[in-house]
């Protein structure tokens, strides 16, 4: 947050505060942490690791900041550079069936090789502006690595992961502009 706030004040000559830009919420995914958690029916300290996931924990978890405890957890799941993404919040049945996790994305459909091999010839940046959508990145290898092709369906995705009652959806958003490094 504080790279993109710094970046965009130099670009856009406004203030930190012209620019409106508060950090709302900051989560790790890909990460393993000792919680307490119920295992066989016995409270637990176990260590738990979130490969492609992140916390989902619901109103009143004990270690949620006070300022999300009425509500659970928030929840950010990104789509692609062209899709949506969600914001959802966690769950009682999440601590219960997933230890208080879900899905932090969409997951990959293709390999990042194959990425830039499906992307050959093809004009991506275009692509996304067509789609009212701007990129700012270092290289053409990035955009081809995170093309939208390159993900799951994030709706499908996110359905699911209701469905299953790991989290719910609070807001879908749309992509203005995309910024890779």
């Amino acid at each position: 947050m504080h790279w993109t706030r710094e970046t965009l004040q130099k670009v856009l000559s406004l203030s930190p505060r012209d620019l409106g830009m508060e950090l709302v919420y900051d989560v790790c995914h890909n990460i393993g942490k000792f919680e307490e958690h119920l295992v066989e029916g016995k409270r637990k300290n176990i260590f738990v690791h979130r490969k492609g996931a992140t916390r989902a924990f619901p109103a009143h978890h004990p270690l949620l900041p006070s300022i999300y405890q009425s509500v659970g957890q928030p929840v950010l799941v990104p789509g692609d550079m062209g899709t949506n993404s969600y914001i959802m919040v966690g769950t009682e049945l999440a601590m219960k069936e997933s230890w208080g996790s879900t899905c932090h994305g969409a997951g990959r459909v293709l390999s990042r090789s194959k990425a830039n091999k499906v992307a050959r010839g093809r004009e991506l940046e275009k692509e996304l502006e067509e789609k009212g959508i701007f990129i700012l990145t270092k290289g053409r290898r990035t955009i081809a690595e995170e093309m939208p092709e390159a993900y799951k369906d994030i709706n499908e995705v996110v359905g699911i992961v209701e469905k299953a009652g790991l989290s719910r959806k609070v807001a879908k958003l749309r992509p203005l502009g995309v910024i890779k490094g």
